[in-house]
């Protein structure tokens, strides 16, 4: 009997620890930021290139994307790379 009386306390305390413990602050810098840009003027993207592998070569798309905001309102920008198999010339 004792335990019904306890087991919503519990849930009350389980619920408030894990709300309020301490969340990581988002990190928005990168070690490579040729992958990774923040300011509101889109990145221009660059040349899509065809690098040779051997026996096939594979074509090179890159794009920026936009990737949400920082709080302070700048715009997160990220590098997609597509990569295609092409014959090589």
């Amino acid at each position: 009997m004792a335990f019904r009386r306890i087991l919503p306390l519990m849930g009350v305390v389980a619920l408030l620890t894990g709300c309020a413990g301490g969340a990581i602050a988002p990190n928005y810098t990168s070690e490579n930021p040729d992958i990774m840009r923040i300011g509101n003027e889109r990145p221009a993207d660059p040349q899509v290139t065809t690098e040779s592998l051997g026996s096939y070569c594979v074509k090179v798309t890159e794009t920026w994307s936009e990737q949400g905001e920082t709080p302070d309102g700048q715009t997160l920008w990220a590098l997609s790379t597509q990569r295609t198999v092409v014959p090589c010339n």
